[in-house]
């Protein structure tokens, strides 16, 4: 469709957008020669005028009547935009996974949020963290989904809920349960019909929940996310459709959008359905496909992302803050609606981190700290004042800059001014952790639940235990019976470590398929305990994410037959039956799997701390029988997120299950530890296999898998 005559009276946004964009085409900002197509430049400039909003009163407690919810307007000589009950509104969002932060910590992220000047909270909703196993759903704790959503009412922000199914998210598996794995003919995030039988009964389940809080119902749900970025994977063309539909069938209505990298929006979006995009920073060539897909809409950027995600191995990634700056201050200069990606990334706590898998396979880090705008810990960034400044340009009032004082604030301009800044969180040094027993992980074994035993190995996914749902996370121990040496081969994926007895012969991994077992004169136990390191989070890889052993494990390519299976989950429960075990006291080293027991004395208020674990070298931390993540000496990575509310007054029990060798010590800091880098690396190609999202190293909006 071309622009309207230049005699036209209206404007249409194509001609817009070439307006207030040609400023920038001098300075690095114009498309190159061969997409100026798609806007027409002009010799005139339209120079936006300074822009102050007054939304001290279009907040959910303050908004009770209520009629039309999110609209958008166009108006002659300008950009489309959003309305709130008839006044234009910015969509101003920050992203915060209530399921990575502790409980006890959301009112304060919110209240941090709120007080920077942002409007709107999104988050994600994790299918596999609500549906466990099959038909067994949890919105207890940690999970509880409706009390997030209402305390972000309270605190006068309203809500972007993004549910999925799938939600990347650097989730294990994008965020779909693993028993979904089963099914060897499912093919995931299609109208297969075993996938939607499975998201339909989670559905029935979880939109009854968030239903009665969207914007017309009084609560402060003002939009719903669509799935996630399905322009790239795009497998079935009806599958998008289906999933408007069976959400629109449970009540949900409004604003309704998708969410989609810059080159693949027009494959994600659904008709009808208002497309935002997905982006690094403000440059006018990133919309040329949203503006061919809905020219007479306002632009929304559902991720801006102001940071990245780290993989084990690789540097901390972080991203400058005039970087961030200048893309923001573009946002706002041309009423652009953003979401920051993420606003406070907070902690994968236990197992729940997804992987990339490229030249190997990465898990992401315990930490989601993303180099966000609030530390994984919940500390203020220069980040945070940064956007606090610029948010302060087109609101109605300065923003006050103090520690949660009570004194009254003068009013600017008859506006209310946004809430003081909450004091920063306190962080403690604890005295040093006491380690005073250990129990090898072979002497561990009749804790856990009764082995599987089976003539071939099974991987994790199929494993018949857990009312038939197979296991989701943790290690697999395999034990069988060789009678020669030889040439081992196993497909092991993530990464297994193989024993003859209780003697270390190596390391397999997905890459390293093969190792040596010396020979032997009598018949031994040959173990392989293989560890989930996180499944792939994104791509088409995610059909094929089953763990464990996969296939037959042969020596000198004969298979070998009879395993003695046992799951390592390493939930609470098993926990609580380790007290019985027989620790043995801490003497000298030890370089074989298991597990260590110690103490962290708190006092009567415990408070956020960090645990730095000098000398070891490989497993996860449990307090108080909850699993706190992993840890690894290969960075970047040196310290773990500890909450206060995961400690009691008094004495806590910790745990270590070391993989490897034994460290010195455990020590309490108030630091946070990460190796940093400079900035963000740009992509190494452009081709298919690294041009979309969740490389280890790559920007995500240009790197797919």
């Amino acid at each position: 469709m071309g622009s309207p005559p230049r005699s036209s009276p209206r404007l249409s946004w194509r001609r817009v957008l070439c307006v207030l964009f040609l400023p920038f085409a001098s300075s690095g900002f114009a498309p190159p020669a061969k997409h100026r197509n798609n806007f027409i430049f002009e010799h005139r400039k339209l120079h936006p005028s300074p822009r102050r909003f007054d939304w001290s009163h279009l907040t959910p407690r303050e908004l009770q009547n209520r009629s039309w919810g999110i609209q958008t307007e166009e108006r002659a000589g300008r950009n489309p935009y959003f309305t709130l009950e008839g006044r234009e509104f910015l969509i101003l969002g920050g992203s915060i996974h209530y399921f990575r932060v502790p409980r006890a910590s959301w009112r304060d992220r919110l209240l941090k949020l709120r007080a920077c000047g942002f409007n709107t909270v999104t988050t994600y909703v994790p299918w596999n963290l609500h549906e466990p196993e099959r038909g067994t759903f949890d919105f207890s704790g940690n999970l509880d989904l409706e009390a997030f959503i209402l305390l972000a009412e309270e605190v006068g922000l309203w809500v972007i809920l993004r549910p999925g199914p799938y939600i990347c998210g650097e989730m294990d598996l994008g965020g779909l349960p693993s028993w979904l794995l089963q099914d060897p003919t499912s093919q995931l995030r299609t109208t297969n019909h075993s996938f939607v039988n499975a998201v339909n009964k989670y559905f029935d389940h979880l939109i009854p929940r968030v239903a009665p809080l969207q914007y017309r119902r009084g609560g402060p749900i003002i939009a719903v996310q669509v799935e996630n970025e399905y322009g790239f994977f795009y497998k079935d063309k009806a599958y998008m459709p289906y999933l408007l539909q069976a959400l629109q069938q449970r009540g949900i209505g409004g604003l309704l959008l998708t969410a989609d990298n810059t080159e693949e929006v027009t494959r994600g979006h659904i008709k009808g359905v208002l497309a935002s995009i997905n982006v690094k920073a403000f440059k006018v060539d990133s919309f040329k496909h949203l503006y061919k897909l809905q020219r007479h809409k306002p632009i929304l950027i559902m991720e801006f992302w102001v940071g990245w995600f780290d993989t084990w191995g690789v540097e901390h990634r972080v991203m400058g803050v005039s970087e961030v700056e200048r893309s923001v201050s573009e946002f706002i200069r041309f009423g652009i609606s953003f979401n920051v990606y993420m606003f406070h990334g907070g902690t994968n706590f236990g197992f729940m981190n997804g992987a990339t898998s490229f030249e190997k396979h990465r898990g992401v880090t315990t930490s989601y700290d993303y180099d966000a705008v609030l530390t994984e810990a919940g500390d203020y960034t220069a980040k945070y004042f940064m956007f606090r400044s610029l948010f302060e340009s087109i609101l109605g009032t300065q923003l006050p800059l103090c520690w949660g004082t009570g004194r009254s604030r003068e009013v600017v301009g008859g506006v209310r001014p946004l809430p003081p800044v909450p004091s920063p969180t306190p962080k403690v040094v604890y005295p040093s952790l006491k380690l005073s027993h250990y129990l090898p992980l072979w002497e561990a074994l009749p804790y856990l639940q009764r082995p599987v035993t089976s003539n071939v190995p099974i991987n994790m996914e199929n494993l018949p235990i857990n009312n038939g749902n197979g296991q989701s996370f943790g290690f697999v121990l395999y034990e069988m019976t060789v009678c020669s040496g030889g040439r081992l081969h196993a497909n092991a994926q993530d990464e297994a470590q193989v024993f003859l007895n209780e003697t270390s012969l190596g390391i397999l991994t997905d890459v390293h398929r093969d190792i040596d077992i010396p020979p032997i004169t009598e018949c031994q136990l040959l173990r392989i305990l293989v560890e989930n390191q996180g499944r792939v989070s994104f791509s088409w890889k995610i059909q094929n994410q089953r763990k464990g052993l996969i296939g037959p494990v042969t020596l000198d390519k004969i298979p070998l037959d009879w395993f003695t299976i046992y799951s390592l989950e390493l939930k609470m429960r098993f926990f609580k039956k380790l007290h019985s075990a027989p620790w043995r006291p801490l003497r000298g080293p030890s370089s074989s799997p298991a597990f260590y027991l110690g103490t962290l004395t708190a006092g009567s208020s415990p408070q956020d701390t960090f645990l730095q674990l000098l000398g070891w070298n490989h497993g996860c931390v449990f307090i108080n029988g909850r699993n706190l993540g992993r840890y690894w000496n290969i960075g970047p990575q040196e310290a773990l997120y500890l909450p206060g509310s995961w400690l009691q007054p008094g004495t806590n029990e910790i745990v270590l299950f070391e993989k490897e060798k034994r460290g010195s010590g455990v020590f309490s800091t108030d630091v946070r530890r990460l190796k940093p880098m400079e900035s963000v690396e740009k992509p190494r190609n452009q081709n298919h296999q690294t041009t979309r999202k969740h490389t280890s190293d790559m920007p995500r909006q240009e790197a797919k898998a």
